[in-house]
């Protein structure tokens, strides 16, 4: 199969289970050990995307400007601050290290 037969086989299976999360009843998503696993689902695939964009290079770690980025970023939301300012502190963490790397 060409390449553009599996993107389109792809967006059909994406559209059916889009499909198929509208025929679910009411009352099972209701359910808390579905709310609860879908809270904990959400929060592990965040965590793992940002530990992917963070540390990692082809196949390889990599420990960089980015890193830096994270931590500043991490220390902004602990001390509870604004959106905005959060990503300001990751932004100047990671042009700071890349200056002094």
């Amino acid at each position: 199969m060409s390449l553009w037969g599996w993107v389109l086989l792809a967006c059909a299976a994406a559209y059916a289970t889009k499909l198929l999360g509208y025929l679910v009843p009411g009352r099972v998503l209701d359910h808390p050990r579905v709310t609860r696993t879908a809270g904990t689902l959400t929060i592990g695939l965040l965590a793992s995307l940002t530990a992917v964009n963070a540390f990692a290079a082809g196949q390889s770690l990599a420990v960089d400007a980015r890193l830096a980025a994270l931590l500043a970023a991490a220390a902004a939301l602990a001390l509870r601050a604004p959106f905005l300012v959060v990503v300001l502190a990751g932004a100047a963490a990671a042009a700071l290290a890349r200056l002094v790397v």
